[in-house]
C-alpha cells in the first residue's frame, strides 16, 4: 500500500505540483511579501500536475520498455484520461472565479506584468510544441543540452515572477525590493537547471538513442557530474556568499540558504552510480522541496 501510494505521488507528478506551491511561498517569505490567495495556490498545484502529466498521457502500452515510469503510466492509463480532463475542469473554474472577482484589475494590469505572462505562456506551449507545426515547428524539450536551462527559467518564472503577476491582480499595488528579487529569481534559475541536468542523467539511454544531445549524452556521466554540475554548484555557492556579504545577511540566513547547495552537491556525487526511477523523483525532487523549507526558515531571522 505505501508503495503505490508513493508511486501515485511521484510518478503521478502531484509532488511536483507541491514544489511549485512550496517555492512560490519561500518567495513570498523571502521578499517579505502579502501570500497569493488559495485560488491561485490551488490553481498553480493542479497546472502544474496537469502540465508534467501531458507528456505522459498517450502511453497505452510497455512494448519494450523496462521503466518503472512508463509502465506505471501504461497501468493506469484509464485513470490518466480521466484525471486529466478533471485537472483541466478545475483549472477552469479556479481562473474563472479568479478572472470573476478581479476582471477590473487585469484589465488595468501594467504592460510589465502582462509581459511576464506572455513570456511564461510561450514557454510552456512551445516545451511540448503545441502550435501547429505548419505555424512554428520548434519544441523545446528538444534542444539538447540548452533543455536544463530553459526548464531552470520556466520554473523560476512561474514561483518567483507569476506570483507577482497574481499578487498585482489580487491585491493592487505592493512593493518588492528589485535587486533581491533578480537575485531570487537568478538563483532559482541556477537551482532548478542544476535539477533538471541531474535528472537528465536518468533518461540517458533514451536521450542518447533519439539522439538528444543533452550534457550527459555529450559529455558522458562522470564529465558531467565533474565539469558541469559541480563547477554550476560552486558557481552558485560564491555568488550566495556574494550577494549575503553586500547585503548584511545574518550568519543563520546565510547557512539556512546555504544547505539546499551543499546537499545537491553531496547528491551529484552519489549519482557517479546508476540509481533507480523513485531515487531521482523522491531525493533529487526533494532537493527543492528542501531549499523551499530552507528558504522559509532563514527568512524568519530577517529582522
Amino acid at each position: 500500500m505505501g508503495k503505490k501510494i508513493i508511486e501515485f505521488t511521484f510518478f503521478g507528478n502531484y509532488f511536483v505540483g507541491l514544489l511549485a506551491v512550496a517555492l512560490s511561498l519561500e518567495n513570498a517569505f523571502q521578499l517579505q511579501l502579502h501570500f497569493n490567495s488559495v485560488f491561485y495556490y490551488f490553481l498553480l498545484f493542479t497546472g502544474t500536475v496537469m502540465y508534467y502529466t501531458y507528456a505522459y498521457s498517450g502511453i497505452q502500452s510497455t512494448t519494450n520498455s523496462v521503466n518503472p515510469r512508463t509502465i506505471w503510466y501504461a497501468k493506469h492509463h484509464r485513470f490518466i484520461q480521466y484525471s486529466q480532463p478533471v485537472l483541466l475542469l478545475i483549472c477552469i473554474i479556479l481562473s474563472w472565479l479568479i478572472v470573476n472577482r478581479y476582471y477590473l484589475n487585469i484589465l488595468h494590469l501594467p504592460i510589465q506584468y502582462w509581459l511576464i505572462v506572455l513570456l511564461i505562456s510561450l514557454a510552456a506551449i512551445l516545451y511540448y510544441g503545441l502550435l501547429p507545426k505548419s505555424f512554428l515547428k520548434v519544441n523545446l524539450r528538444n534542444t539538447g543540452w540548452l533543455k536544463a536551462f530553459i526548464i531552470g527559467f520556466v520554473w523560476a518564472c512561474c514561483v518567483n515572477l507569476l506570483p507577482l503577476v497574481a499578487l498585482q491582480i489580487e491585491r493592487g499595488n505592493y512593493y518588492a525590493d528589485p535587486v533581491l528579487t533578480s537575485w531570487l529569481f537568478l538563483k532559482n534559475w541556477m537551482f532548478c537547471t542544476a535539477n533538471a541536468i541531474m535528472f537528465d542523467l536518468k533518461d540517458y539511454e533514451d536521450d542518447s538513442n533519439q539522439q538528444l544531445k543533452t550534457f550527459v549524452v555529450r559529455y558522458g556521466l562522470q564529465k558531467t557530474i565533474f565539469f558541469v554540475l559541480t563547477p554550476l554548484l560552486l558557481i552558485g555557492l560564491f555568488s550566495l556568499l556574494t550577494f549575503a556579504h553586500f547585503r548584511h545577511f545574518k550568519l543563520i540566513v546565510l547557512l539556512f540558504n546555504l544547505i539546499p547547495f551543499v546537499l545537491m552537491l553531496a547528491v551529484a556525487w552519489t549519482m557517479l552510480r546508476h540509481k533507480k526511477i523513485l531515487y531521482y523523483l523522491i531525493v533529487i525532487d526533494g532537493l527543492l522541496l528542501v531549499k523551499a523549507l530552507c528558504g522559509i526558515a532563514g527568512s524568519q531571522f530577517i529582522h
